[in-house]
């Protein structure tokens, strides 16, 4: 029996004054985060989805680093950004796009799409400081780059974090390990492009935004399952089957132990718009997806947030 508690969550050192906060297992709404030491306040990377816990998440930062001073979000995700309310007076800084969508959308619980999530009390805390394209901030002596993709991947509005002389990334959540990635609020094929400027950096440790501490094998691995849903559109499209019967029909393969296998057809209602010329990160009506992942799943997918 997998333990997905709060308390499951452990405090991982991944360089001289960074660490991951790793939430076992990595499924739905279960992410990971991370935070720098510096010199008694903390850089925090991401909050959680739910109000017990981000609560956890904090008790450990600042058991390990102190307060947090400073929150970076990788993107507008709620498992990324429900808790940015409950840390205090640190300033919030992120994409330009992830303070616009999380404005537009609000918090997100997609009732009828899951269960048994325990959110509990939740408030919007948007970002406060916005970039476009890249900016640096410093945790003490210890330089961090931000640094946006150009384009949409797993969302519009991703960010990498990046330590540059720790070669140490956290990815957010443009690389799942063990997870299927999923693209529907982003572009299939502007993923696999982003996934080329986490090589070019060439990181010796990644934090993933759901699943166990890795390396570069894990981008690749990213990289060939997005490949794979490319293909079976093409596949798809040309059968004329919709997103949902080519889902079915599609071998995953080497992926079948993946969980989340549901996202299989949401991200082919993504890839069949790119083929239709829709451009990268284009908005979709997410209630066609949805129904159809729920269609795969046999009914609301449960969750253990």
């Amino acid at each position: 029996m997998i333990d997905r508690s709060p308390g499951a969550a452990s405090v991982k050192q991944l360089a001289d004054g960074a660490f991951g906060y790793v939430q076992p297992d990595g499924s739905w709404f279960i992410n990971n985060c991370g935070f720098v030491d510096a010199d008694g306040h903390a850089v925090l990377i991401d909050t959680c989805a739910t109000e017990r816990r981000t609560r956890a998440l904090l008790s450990a930062v600042g058991d390990t680093a102190g307060p947090v001073t400073t929150l970076v979000n990788t993107h507008h995700h709620g498992d990324h950004t429900n808790g940015n309310y409950l840390v205090g007076g640190a300033t919030v800084v992120g994409h330009r796009k992830t303070r616009e969508t999380l404005l537009a959308d609000g918090i997100q619980r997609y009732e009828g799409v899951f269960t048994d999530s325990e959110w509990g009390n939740l408030e919007l805390r948007v970002p406060d400081l916005v970039f476009d394209d890249t900016v640096t901030i410093y945790a003490g002596q210890t330089r961090i780059d931000l640094i946006h993709p150009g384009h949409a991947a797993h969302t519009t509005n991703d960010v990498l974090v990046w330590l540059p002389e720790q070669r140490l990334l956290y990815s957010g959540d443009l690389v799942f390990n063990g997870g299927s990635p999923f693209a529907l609020m982003g572009s299939v094929a502007g993923w696999r492009a982003a996934l080329n400027v986490i090589r070019e950096l060439d990181p010796a440790v990644i934090l993933p935004g759901h699943g166990p501490v890795c390396g570069l094998e894990a981008v690749d691995a990213v990289d060939d399952y997005l490949e794979l849903v490319q293909r079976a559109a093409e596949t798809g499209k040309a059968a004329g089957r919709s997103p949902l019967e080519q889902a079915k029909a599609t071998d995953l393969g080497r992926f079948a132990e993946l969980t989340e296998q549901e996202r299989l057809a949401g991200n082919l209602h993504r890839a069949y718009a790119e083929l239709d010329g829709e451009g990268w990160g284009a908005p979709l009506d997410l209630v066609a997806p949805l129904k159809d992942m729920l269609a795969w799943n046999g009914g609301p997918i449960r969750c253990f947030s």
